[in-house]
């Protein structure tokens, strides 16, 4: 039968076959299709600038450095635990005042490695009274609460408390104090 070419018959729509896209309208040259590169270098480069200076002004700096004086030890009477003092001296190289809200003493033997909490300064009388061998070397304690000016220096002792032998004591690989400032990032003073 012949075909009828009516109004009333549909026009046939061509099937759609991925296949056989022509290549000129799949991929369009690039010219047309992608931004002009200038204006996309340009904008990497103001990024990138933006960046660095960022880093460099919101770089962490320093709140403060520090040195350890001096180390001493005293074995208890137990014969299993020291108390080692240990002279620190602080310097604040910020331009804001520094105050301190914790002291942590830490020691690395072969033992092991040991942290304490600094003691309490009302109890310094007390220890140096039931171990007269610390007398000589603790100066005025290093307390919480210290208020360091900028540009100022703040020392004193901290007294810890470690499970260690004298003998262990002796063969310490470094001692370290870990001076801990409100709002500010931990300070660690290390000795030998």
């Amino acid at each position: 039968m012949p075909e009828n070419n009516t109004a009333t018959t549909k026009a046939k729509k061509p099937e759609y076959d991925a296949g056989h896209i022509p290549m000129t309208e799949e991929l369009d040259d690039a010219k047309h299709s992608l931004p002009n590169m200038v204006p996309v270098l340009i904008a990497l480069v103001i990024i990138g600038a933006i960046t660095v200076v960022g880093a460099y002004l919101l770089r962490s700096k320093p709140v403060a450095n520090g040195t350890i004086e001096n180390v001493f030890a005293v074995e208890q009477n137990t014969h299993n635990t020291s108390f080692v003092a240990m002279n620190v001296t602080i310097h604040n190289v910020t331009d804001k005042t520094l105050y301190i809200k914790d002291i942590k003493g830490e020691i690395a033997t072969p033992a092991g490695s040991f942290v304490d909490d600094a003691a309490n300064a009302v109890d310094y009388d007390r220890y140096t009274s039931a171990y007269p061998d610390l007398r000589p070397v603790i100066k005025k304690p290093l307390v919480v609460e210290t208020k360091i000016p900028p540009g100022g220096s703040a020392e004193g002792t901290v007294l810890v408390n470690f499970p260690i032998k004298m003998a262990d004591f002796e063969q310490r690989s470094g001692v370290t104090v870990t001076i801990i400032p409100y709002d500010n990032a931990s300070i660690n003073i290390q000795g030998k």
